[in-house]
């Protein structure tokens, strides 16, 4: 698996790298059209592969933020427009695509909603040439030039889950199961250190390829000996439904607490109620947090698309919220140069769907919401709130 996955990176790396070569031939095609009368923004989504069922909210929740803002006037008097496009394959056919949408449509910035090795990818690609904003939950650590960050975080939302299941529910040994890229492995780095500072223990530790035909028997046999207080869960897509699936078959789900990092109401609706029992999520956004700035969203997005709109999920309001920063932080820094941008992030406060977040070294305070399920639905156990990024970037 190491071997594969460093193959993959090295593409996507020499991806990366042509492509920027061939930006920094060409210099001035990149300056932004200050004359044209639309502001510009790559939005790269999931229209394929296995997160693309995140791919008609994404478009559908940056699509409302462009319409709000258009309305109001725009973006320093230009209108936005959105050039959606597919981040669902692997991540050299993004930085072709990033190329293709500086060189040709002269792109004003980027905002993505996708993989980290995507992002990896188009950071090496971009190279702070203009801002990419980085908007779904994460593993932490991307502190590249003129890149800002809205994502959950792992001390945002890691840190305080483990903290409240040893507090609240004597959890204290894990079983780690994962799919096997960036992600899930950079994060569990980070939970070891907080199970450890409960005096809790990791007594297993999985990763299967992403996307594969998992039916996790296996991996739930192993973990059923194991005998953990809880698993930590950082499956994406349809493998998490399956393992959960698999894992409520075998009977565990009555004495092992699950907590999944990337547990929202898409990813629910298909593990279903019979297999939601004795598991947790946290994030900074689900579809029935009952504070004011979600009913004002969801009033919003419903008037838009009606009764056919995609089912809200954190993946894909995240969309929405980038739109609104991209808006923010253009007019505050009066344009797109790089060092300007960087410069008015800090301290800049954007209102999401879930509240008012601020940015501070290029990452955002937040307020958290720790849920179990009940059912297909989920339940807010614990806010906690304007929680710390814990990021290090200057």
């Amino acid at each position: 698996m190491t071997e594969k996955k460093f193959s993959a990176n090295r593409r996507g790396f020499l991806a990366g790298a042509a492509g920027a070569a061939t930006l920094a031939m060409a210099p001035s095609i990149l300056r932004p059209a200050l004359a044209a009368s639309d502001i510009k923004i790559g939005l790269f989504i999931a229209l394929s592969g296995p997160a693309s069922l995140f791919g008609p909210t994404q478009k559908a929740s940056a699509e409302l933020a462009a319409e709000e803002i258009n309305k109001a006037g725009g973006i320093m008097g230009r209108q936005i427009k959105l050039f959606p496009t597919d981040a669902g394959g692997p991540p050299a056919d993004s930085t072709k695509s990033a190329v293709r949408l500086m060189l040709e449509e002269k792109v004003d910035l980027f905002i993505g909603s996708h993989d980290s090795a995507t992002r990896e990818a188009l950071v090496a690609t971009i190279k702070g040439k203009v801002p990419y904003i980085y908007t779904p939950v994460y593993e932490g650590g991307e502190c590249s030039f003129n890149t800002y960050v809205l994502a959950d975080t792992p001390e945002q939302q890691i840190h305080p889950s483990i903290d409240w299941l040893a507090k609240e529910r004597k959890i204290k040994s894990y079983y780690m199961i994962g799919n096997d890229y960036v992600w899930p492995r950079k994060s569990n780095e980070h939970a070891k250190k907080y199970i450890a500072a409960n005096k809790g223990k990791v007594i297993g530790e999985e990763y299967v390829p992403l996307g594969a035909p998992n039916k996790f028997e296996e991996v739930v046999t192993r973990i059923k000996a194991a005998k953990p207080d809880g698993v930590l869960v950082t499956l994406v897509g349809a493998d998490n439904v399956n393992f959960n699936r698999t894992f409520a078959g075998f009977g565990l789900d009555k004495d092992i607490a699950r907590l999944s990092l990337l547990l929202e109401e898409n990813t629910l609706l298909g593990i279903g109620a019979e297999s939601s029992k004795n598991l947790y999520s946290c994030m900074s956004y689900f579809a029935n947090i009952p504070v004011p700035a979600n009913q004002k969203f969801k009033a919003a997005y419903k008037a838009k698309f009606g009764d056919k709109a995609p089912q809200l999920s954190i993946i894909g309001v995240d969309c929405y919220a980038g739109v609104k920063f991209a808006k923010a932080l253009v007019e505050k820094a009066g344009g797109t140069n790089a060092r300007k941008c960087m410069a008015a992030s800090e301290g800049l406060s954007v209102e999401s769907a879930s509240g008012r977040w601020t940015m501070h070294r290029r990452h955002v305070d937040k307020n958290m919401f720790l849920v179990d399920c009940q059912g297909t639905e989920f339940h807010v156990l614990k806010t906690f709130n304007a929680v710390k990024h814990g990021e290090t970037c200057s």
